[in-house]
């Protein structure tokens, strides 16, 4: 490709609101509900209305990702109308507090059942696992276990429903909190059953392979990407490290891809690509030698984790839109606090705690290592962590020192966050695509609302070339050479690719950028000359 702006999977729509034309542009990868309060915003009506969007022959469309693009001579008419009651305010809010005040009653009761009902699961599945129980005896565990889910799902729906009366309660100025999924409870718990993905035997090629820089993230289904991932835990003895139920580490594994956004960058593969960066960092610096299985359990799962929930939208897009996660977190790293946020609600849940068995000074070790290496994630952060480890490395670095360690651990995490340009150009170049898309998505929806773009993300000043250059030159290249120091052997298998893909795309530049008359002018005087 050689202009990015051939990348265009976005969506035109031309409305008419009040006899005035607006224009919409979004993402064939937007949900409805973003699709929803674009369209409420050029209306200029809050997002709680309900909307309505009609063609030319008075047919409905349907605001969804894949409606169709029109003409500005033929815009669909938009219609807004407001919730409306034929009671009076003081009788709706009466049964309406009534209401609530049954529903708090209901969740507690819940809360207290979820907690019973989990140490009644976890003892049954454990049973099922661990003991050589006999044909009926398995039986009638299966039943029990079935019987208990059944009971779950039955109040987690009464739990539901509360959630949904909050922004009646609260009115339509609700945040957008209650549609983020980390207070969804429907989104946080897991919804398919386990196992639901088979059971794949590896091969001794893929095990090896896996360990690789150089494995091909492409080839594999999200269900073969999760039971390589599971295959990770009980290779690396994390298993056993914390005590975890195999089946919650499946059940843990579901509900982190559960909640994953299908962003064109950042979603399951990506976690996926960056895990398994990680973890062949891990065997090829060995880094069982310098740190404990707990610290390399950290590791893995921050890997993981880190992107939980992204929404396609950087943080400085969530900064200047002044959304509800720049305003949760102050406007700092909210995106990064928001992935810690959700990953640890997951872990909230007995059923997906894959640390159930730690002791309390365990977990909250585990817990504050995670959080420490997602939050260093935010690139906004990145000189500072260098110049940290840097400047630890000027003497002999100490492995025994904690502070250099989770210097060391957190410089990690960011090599594999951004290590595509590690892989073979067939595995990482996709990803510049995915990218871009991305960027474009995010600079197309800063031009409708007014918002400053980056240079870097519009689709019609970069290029796939200037888009890369610079980042391996400036960013890449020194962060991965400043780890060699400490760990040689990655030099030949990620520095030496670096550079290559450093003159790729500066050979890419050269082909795509048109020559310079005075450049050609001085070349053929200097030709005549000779």
């Amino acid at each position: 490709m050689g202009n990015a702006s051939s990348i265009d999977s976005s969506v035109v729509v031309y409305l008419e609101v009040s006899g005035k034309q607006e224009k919409i542009v979004f993402s064939k990868h937007c949900s409805s509900r973003d699709i929803h309060d674009l369209v409420a915003q050029a209306a200029g009506c809050s997002k709680y209305c309900i909307l309505t969007l009609k063609d030319p022959n008075g047919a409905h469309i349907s605001m969804s990702p894949t409606m169709p693009s029109n003409t500005p001579s033929a815009p669909y008419k938009v219609q807004v109308s407001q919730p409306t009651s034929n009671q009076g305010d003081s009788e709706v809010l009466t049964q309406l507090m009534t209401h609530v005040a049954d529903q708090f009653n209901k969740a507690f009761k819940v809360e207290e059942m979820r907690s019973e009902i989990s140490t009644r699961l976890t003892a049954l599945e454990r049973k099922l696992e661990m003991e050589g129980l006999k044909a009926v005896e398995i039986e009638k565990c299966k039943k029990d276990i079935s019987e208990i889910k059944d009971q779950i799902w039955t109040a987690q729906k009464k739990f539901v429903d509360f959630n949904r009366m909050r922004p009646l309660l609260y009115g339509s100025n609700t945040h957008d909190h209650f549609y983020s999924s980390l207070s969804d409870e429907r989104k946080i718990c897991l919804k398919r059953d386990i196992p639901s993905y088979p059971k794949y035997t590896l091969s001794q090629e893929t095990i090896d392979y896996l360990k690789q820089p150089t494995f091909d993230i492409w080839h594999w289904e999200p269900n073969e990407m999760l039971s390589l991932l599971e295959h990770m835990y009980h290779e690396l003895g994390l298993v056993k490290e914390f005590s975890i139920n195999p089946i919650t580490l499946k059940r843990w594994l579901l509900c982190v891809q559960e909640n994953y956004r299908n962003n064109p960058f950042h979603n399951f593969r990506h976690c996926f690509c960056v895990t398994q960066m990680m973890y062949g960092m891990i065997h090829l610096c060995k880094l069982w030698d310098y740190m404990t299985r707990e610290e390399i359990g950290i590791l893995l799962t921050a890997s993981v984790c880190h992107d939980l929930d992204h929404p396609g939208y950087n943080n400085t897009y969530q900064i200047n839109a002044r959304t509800e996660l720049a305003i949760r977190y102050n406007d700092i790293s909210p995106l990064e606090n928001h992935h810690c946020a959700v990953s640890f609600q997951i872990l909230c849940n007995p059923e997906t705690n894959i640390f159930a068995n730690l002791d309390k000074d365990g977990f909250k070790r585990v817990r504050a290592g995670i959080t420490q290496l997602i939050l260093a994630t935010d690139m906004a952060r990145h000189s500072e962590i260098i110049e940290s480890f840097k400047s630890k490395l000027e003497g002999k670095f100490d492995f025994k020192s904690k502070e250099q360690l989770d210097t060391l651990k957190m410089v990690l995490i960011k090599c594999c966050d951004i290590s595509n340009e590690v892989r073979p150009m067939e595995v990482s170049e996709p990803w510049v695509d995915c990218l871009l898309e991305e960027y474009f998505n995010q600079s197309d929806r800063e031009k409708m609302e007014g918002l400053p773009v980056a240079p870097f993300m519009d689709r019609d000043k970069v290029t796939k070339p200037t888009a890369q250059i610079g980042f391996i030159k400036f960013v890449l290249i020194p962060m991965f050479e400043t780890v060699s120091k400490l760990f040689p052997q990655i030099d030949e298998t990620m520095v030496q690719p670096l550079r290559l893909a450093r003159d790729r795309y500066e050979g890419m530049k050269e082909q795509t950028t048109p020559p310079n008359p005075k450049s050609q002018k001085d070349q053929a005087a200097k030709k005549d000359g000779e």
